[in-house]
């Protein structure tokens, strides 16, 4: 088995990519070990000293690092991703996976065409970019022409998420929905 890795924007991330489905069409993010118990891959992960994030992903698997150096945990994040493939333990145990956080979308019923649309654009432009740096992005609500987003994976927390929000989101949405006037994170 052979798993490349990438850098992402986010120095403190690193997207491990196992050349198998890891998701497929869900996502799941993991900020602790007490968060990672329906997912033996995330569970293991955790085991190794230094690890304070897992993002799992259609195809790819984000990591985040605490204060250790990738120099001393990428070699275990490797083994445990074969070893966890080679066990043919599941990915995650029933059905916890969502494209969501379980937080309600909020927004008035008026503007269901705007958020559709929103939504859309998510879906089709922004999402596909984000994972390839190894994260994802949640619509979370439209209220006075401000649009809610939650970053997760390797945009969560991330350096550059901000400028990504503003320069490029906040644009494309502008551009596309006038309704929108900016684009803060949630």
């Amino acid at each position: 088995m052979f798993i490349q890795t990438e850098a992402t924007p986010n120095p403190a991330t690193l997207k491990f990519i196992p050349g198998k489905t890891v998701l497929g069409n869900s996502a799941a993010d993991f900020r602790g070990p007490d968060e990672a118990k329906s997912s033996p891959l995330a569970a293991r992960l955790f085991e190794i000293e230094g690890v304070t994030g897992v993002f799992l992903g259609s195809d790819f698997i984000s990591v985040t690092k605490g204060l250790s150096e990738w120099q001393h945990l990428k070699p275990a994040i490797l083994g445990a991703i074969m070893e966890h493939y080679l066990s043919g333990a599941p990915v995650v145990e029933g059905d916890e996976t969502s494209d969501d956080d379980g937080e309600a979308e909020f927004y008035d019923p008026a503007d269901a065409e705007t958020v559709a649309t929103i939504k859309e654009l998510l879906e089709t432009r922004v999402r596909p970019a984000v994972a390839n740096d190894g994260g994802d992005i949640i619509f979370r609500g439209f209220k006075e022409g401000i649009v809610f987003l939650h970053m997760r994976g390797a945009c969560a927390g991330c350096p550059s998420s901000t400028a990504t929000l503003r320069n490029g989101i906040e644009n494309l949405l502008r551009h596309f929905c006038p309704d929108v006037q900016e684009v803060r994170p949630m």
